[in-house]
């Protein structure tokens, strides 16, 4: 139906007296269409002013035409069509992101106070103009590849563009089985819901590209894990969260493809990721897929070098859970190192330690090269030839962003053929003494040179002090101090303010409400 293609857009713009025939979540489809420009924008205060749109998703691709939902091997499709299953017990909001809702979402906090609003995010009721769906992905797991994955618990909802032109995917994690889910039952429990709301909206503020959180949800529903992976099954509640991206396309979603020899829908599916999120590359350009891997070889490599700048590992490095678009996705295992160790891994399961943080750059490569595997259908002998010469550059573009975000965590303005000794020294002391990453940063930005020089450490500088017990620190010291001087039009206290702000988290006031 026609109405349905400029709905979403008449929302958008908060025309909606005219459009919301009930206060249910979907409005009355015979209304009239509004001029465009009749109605200021203004954010939402109930979901009967607001709507999703799954056409540009269902639109481009042939969708699983087994409509029941059961676990199955899917093929011929990019996303299957299935409904959220909601909690048989009571549900209750725990927290929400007042900048997702107000920012990116164009809702009124108010609207959280809303039963449906409540329904919405639990899933048990499917706004306007949303047709959930589950992704069709596979992926390399461990290094071996895993065949069929997909989105096991989780739907996405819909798409909404926003009053700055942005198009962000809507998508509820935990929110019951889909053909995908394997030996699963969908759900996600408090604990690991807690952990992903919060961190994606840390890394944010950190400004580290990340998915975004708008809810969190808790039932009384029984969810059965083994925390431990140690045999030992504990009772915990059902949980879900909303959480946002720009897509959730990620590595696995060309593999399974290439896997499968459904190179048509790889093609397809390749031009639909470019036209929508890399405007700089030209639909008509030969090489645009030579554009693409090059741009997410860059991209990924950025990525992970800003992981390492603030001591995050991700704990499920597989190739789905990569993104395409260079975002960090899919928070399970994931932890932050306390003393700095290049052997920390967060993820229990991982006995063979093979995504330990020390190894996130070179696990970042391995992906990539997945990527490009399955890209070579699509390449020419001569772009084959290129696409690898461009994967060899990707160790230069790490430690290149490694070294520029480091020598920003340590004041250093300026080139010095010896900053990457520098910053190498001093992470060798930290392994050495134990000493925490964050706050021996932190404090190396509020300490005095003066302070340094006489090696004079107050107390509370504790951090510093436990490198101050290695024997080669003095030496550091004195290399560090040099450094600094070379700064032009530099001053102890313009550095110390330089690297206090880059050892904070942006400001994000009021950022998460809990309720």
């Amino acid at each position: 139906m026609r109405w349905r293609r400029w709905l979403p857009a008449c929302l958008a713009w908060g025309c909606v007296a005219a459009l919301c025939g009930s206060r249910g979540l979907c409005p009355a489809p015979n209304a009239s269409r509004p001029e465009p420009g009749q109605c200021p924008r203004r954010r939402a205060a109930e979901l009967c002013a607001w709507a999703l749109s799954s056409d540009s998703l269902l639109d481009p691709f042939p969708v699983d035409v087994i409509q029941e939902n059961y676990v199955r091997n899917v093929r011929n499709c990019i996303f299957s069509i299935v409904y959220p299953t909601p909690f048989k017990s009571r549900v209750r909001l725990v927290a929400v992101s007042k900048d997702v809702l107000e920012n990116i979402l164009d809702l009124d906090i108010s609207v959280k106070g809303s039963s449906d609003f409540l329904e919405f995010v639990s899933g048990a009721k499917v706004i306007f103009g949303s047709v959930p769906l589950a992704h069709r992905y596979g992926g390399h797991q461990f290094g071996s590849w895993a065949g069929q994955l997909g989105d096991g618990r989780a739907h996405l909802i819909g798409v909404y563009t926003n009053r700055h032109g942005e198009r962000w995917e809507l998508q509820l994690k935990g929110s019951g089985k889909t053909p995908y889910s394997r030996n699963g039952d969908g759900r996600a429990v408090l604990r690991s819901s807690v952990r992903e709301f919060l961190c994606s909206e840390a890394m944010h503020y950190l400004g580290i590209p990340t998915s975004r959180a708008a809810s969190l949800i808790v039932s009384d529903d029984d969810v059965w894990r083994d925390q431990f992976y140690n045999g030992n099954i504990k009772k915990e509640r059902g949980a879900i969260v909303l959480r946002l991206a720009r897509s959730w396309f990620r590595i696995g979603s060309l593999e399974i493809l290439t896997h499968s020899g459904e190179l048509d829908l790889l093609r397809r599916l390749l031009d639909f990721i470019i036209q929508e999120h890399f405007p700089s590359i030209a639909m008509n350009d030969s090489n645009r897929y030579l554009e693409f891997f090059s741009t997410v070889v860059s991209e990924t490599a950025n990525l992970i070098a800003m992981w390492m700048s603030v001591g995050f590992a991700h704990g499920v490095c597989n190739t789905d859970n990569f993104s395409l678009l260079s975002i960090t996705i899919d928070y399970g295992p994931f932890g932050f190192m306390d003393s700095y160790d290049p052997n920390f891994v967060p993820n229990t399961s991982d006995d063979e330690r093979k995504y330990k943080i020390g190894n996130q750059a070179s696990v970042g490569l391995f992906n990539l090269s997945k990527l490009l595997q399955a890209l070579k259908p699509l390449l020419d002998p001569r772009q084959k030839q290129l696409a690898s010469q461009i994967l060899e550059g990707y160790g230069e573009h790490y430690y290149s962003r490694f070294t520029e975000l480091f020598k920003t965590k340590l004041g250093l303005l300026g080139e010095n053929e010896n900053d990457n000794f520098l910053i190498a020294f001093l992470l060798k002391i930290m392994e050495d003494t134990k000493a925490d990453f964050t706050m021996t940063f932190r404090e190396l930005s509020e300490i005095t040179a003066d302070q340094l020089k006489e090696l004079s450490i107050p107390e509370e500088f504790w951090a510093l002090q436990d490198l101050g017990k290695h024997k080669l620190f003095s030496e550091w010291v004195t290399m560090y101090l040099l450094r600094l001087n070379s700064n032009k039009g530099d001053s102890d206290t313009k550095r110390r303010t330089r690297m206090t702000n880059t050892s904070s988290l942006k400001q994000g006031r009021e950022a998460v409400q809990l309720t």
